[in-house]
């Protein structure tokens, strides 16, 4: 099946919705975090909707749409194609209300989104590189073995769904000057937008995209849609947004901004950091718009939603290295030294009377440009801040006298 026009989507739709899933999902909090406004300059607020049980906000659209199905639509079953969240939210409530549910996903999609969706009694398909061929996949289906087709973003009553997350915001913090959405297909911002201008006229609402996928931004400025390349936030990796939250966005949303991967990456570690709580890059990414455009929010009231926690272990434990290296607390160095006893002993002990902790040590005698009777030696070093991690390297070049080149960390 093709999406095609489909009736407006109201505050009357979101607040319908909100009082039918209201017993069936998590009061996921929205609290302000002392720590992200002083790092920011704004006031933060965030809503956690990496609290749902299948950590995702996914779960209040796919569950608004599912409730709708005649009893004729759910003997028959649901199809729907997803690159994680919006799979594992169908899969659970088609579970759980004993509805068949067949999940498309593309081929590239994390272990633990595919092994999380099967366990919720879906069966799984995997299908292509892409959403957009996953889709066609899932329309196959729906033609052939005539399942009820359940769009994750381009759908009336899914946005609507999403849209509850504004009214739990406002009513939690009624002050909020602007909401930063993650944008993908524009289901989620094409609800809040929805709900919250209803509510609040003068409340802002802007959209977040990761700079490797800018369609929204592209589709409303009427370019062609060009996008593409690996991204953390693979939640919001989306060639084609939805027809319905285009046109919404149209009307309500003040602003898309862009914002880097490496800025997604610091907004997970801090969010692991400071919150204690995993989000997955899509769910990060309000976070990194405000620190990444810092002069747009600053003095205001902003509220984030941290949309999604399905994040790959691995991934999320690469995220967290990076980020130490990024603050100087693991730096990587080579010092030249003359290859001779007592040499390496003299290294090590300069480095522990500094307070930095060797975490590797490596020599290079065959790959250098020291002379037969020298070796380098790589280190990685484990320190508390960039200025203690200068201070280990200033030791080992002023008490020791060894040349000391910084291969990684951020200081000189």
């Amino acid at each position: 099946m093709t999406i095609t026009a489909q009736r407006p989507v109201t505050l009357a739709d979101v607040q319908e919705a909100a009082d039918a899933l209201r017993d069936h999902l998590a009061a996921t909090p929205c609290i302000p975090s002392r720590t992200l406004s002083q790092i920011t300059g704004a006031q933060i607020w965030v809503k956690f909707e990496n609290l749902q049980f299948t950590a995702s906000f996914k779960e209040r659209g796919a569950l608004n749409k599912i409730r709708k199905l005649s009893a004729e639509e759910r003997a028959r079953g649901v199809v729907a194609m997803s690159a994680g969240n919006h799979a594992q939210g169908v899969a659970y409530h088609a579970g759980r209300l004993g509805i068949p549910a067949t999940i498309v996903m593309p081929e590239g999609t994390p272990f633990i989104k595919v092994e999380l969706t099967e366990g919720h009694g879906a069966r799984v398909v995997l299908h292509g590189a892409t959403l957009v061929e996953a889709q066609a996949e899932a329309e196959r289906l729906s033609r052939e073995e005539g399942l009820v087709f359940v769009h994750p973003y381009d759908d009336a009553d899914v946005v609507a769904g999403q849209g509850t997350i504004a009214l739990e915001m406002l009513d939690a913090a009624p002050d909020l000057d602007v909401l930063v959405v993650p944008v993908g297909g524009g289901g989620l911002i094409g609800g809040i937008a929805t709900a919250a201008k209803a509510l609040k006229p003068g409340i802002e609402v802007v959209g977040v995209e990761v700079a490797a996928y800018p369609a929204m931004v592209q589709a409303l400025a009427g370019e062609t849609i060009q996008v593409g390349g690996d991204t953390i936030a693979e939640g919001i990796a989306v060639k084609n947004v939805g027809k319905l939250p285009l046109e919404i966005c149209r009307r309500l949303v003040d602003e898309v901004l862009l914002v880097p991967d490496e800025e997604v990456e610091r907004a997970v570690a801090l969010f692991l950091n400071i919150e204690k709580t995993v989000a997955e890059g899509a769910g990060a990414a309000g976070l990194a718009a405000v620190l990444c455009h810092p002069e747009r929010f600053r003095g205001k009231k902003v509220g984030l939603v941290l949309c999604g926690g399905n994040i790959d272990s691995r991934v999320l434990a690469q995220v967290i290295m990076r980020q130490l290296v990024r603050e100087s607390r693991l730096i990587a160095i080579r010092v030249g030294i003359p290859d001779r006893p007592g040499a390496l002993g003299k290294i090590t002990s300069l480095i522990g009377e500094a307070g930095g902790n060797i975490i590797e040590a490596a020599h290079q005698r065959l790959f250098t440009t020291a002379t037969v009777k020298a070796t380098d030696i790589d280190l990685t070093i484990e320190c508390r801040s960039k200025k203690h991690a200068e201070k280990v390297i200033a030791t080992l070049r002023d008490k020791g006298g060894f040349g000391v080149k910084v291969l990684a960390g951020g200081v000189e």
